[in-house]
């Protein structure tokens, strides 16, 4: 894992080309995975103030010998909080939960529609950018009308958009318009939950083919789509096979094929940003 490049963003930095995912734990175990998570290698950590584990995430990185300045940091503003004053306040209290000074990469985590706040909330983390309290910032769960409207009201993109990515859910539509724009996509669920697709003919039969595990065949379609996937285990033995991942590349019709998993329905649990809302 450690050959695989870096992502560069579009404002310059670089994000690792796997994450770890530290939701739903909470407390002694988000502490302990995390701090797992980064002895093996991973160097991106993804939480957010509605997974309740900023302070044990914090707990974990301080207490890591890798130094503060190799790990990418990422948390997600909450709903509750959208606008521009409570977007700044927030900030404040997801760095003092996490025990830093700056933040990597600050989200949006939904737009919420309804509320219609979203880019109140994006103009204080571009002010939060340039005063370098945030080294990236980026949204999640936004389709491409949403990312189109903050372009618009305020010229600035997200660097990042983390989404609901996986094999029953492709996402190609939204994948070409992020290439578009020079927008990274990173996937949250990136192998499916309890609707992981390991049994599926086509991904059982191409981790046969290469001696690989079919949690690492979805993985590798991930990374070889220009996808960040950031796989959650509390497990250190998973946490190790999503990381060391081999150096198999998967040809254009293997790819080709595990997208044709894609199903119309294919969302996890119905988590389409134009209704699904979260404070």
């Amino acid at each position: 894992m450690s050959t695989l490049p870096a992502l560069t963003l579009n404002d310059g930095h670089s994000i690792p080309a796997i994450g770890f995912g530290t939701y739903p734990m909470t407390g002694d175990e988000a502490t302990n995975a995390v701090r797992s998570a980064l002895d093996i290698g991973y160097r991106l950590i993804d939480t957010a103030v509605n997974y309740g584990n900023e302070d044990a995430v914090g707990r974990a990185i301080a207490s890591s010998d890798v130094p503060r300045n190799e790990i990418v940091i990422t948390t997600k503003l909450p709903g509750r909080d959208h606008g521009y004053d409570e977007t700044l306040r927030s900030f404040d209290a997801s760095a003092a939960a996490l025990g830093v000074e700056q933040i990597d990469l600050y989200l949006i985590h939904w737009p919420n529609p309804s509320v219609g706040r979203f880019t109140d909330s994006w103009k204080a983390m571009v002010q939060l950018q340039k005063e370098h309290r945030v080294r990236s910032i980026g949204v999640s769960n936004f389709t491409r009308e949403f990312l189109q409207r903050l372009g618009a009201e305020t010229g600035v993109l997200p660097a990042v958009n983390q989404v609901e990515l996986h094999p029953y859910f492709p996402q190609e539509s939204l994948l070409a318009f992020h290439a578009e724009h020079s927008i990274v996509t990173e996937a949250w669920s990136p192998l499916g939950k309890r609707a992981a697709p390991y049994t599926e003919p086509v991904v059982a039969g191409i981790a046969a083919d290469h001696g690989i595990t079919p949690s690492q065949v979805v993985l590798l379609w991930h990374i070889q789509r220009g996808v960040v996937p950031i796989p959650k285990s509390g497990n250190e033995e998973r946490q190790r096979s999503n990381f060391d991942l081999p150096d198999v590349q998967l040809s254009a019709d293997e790819l080709a094929a595990i997208t044709a998993l894609g199903r119309a329905d294919g969302r996890l649990f119905g988590g389409d940003p134009n209704t699904h809302e979260e404070m």
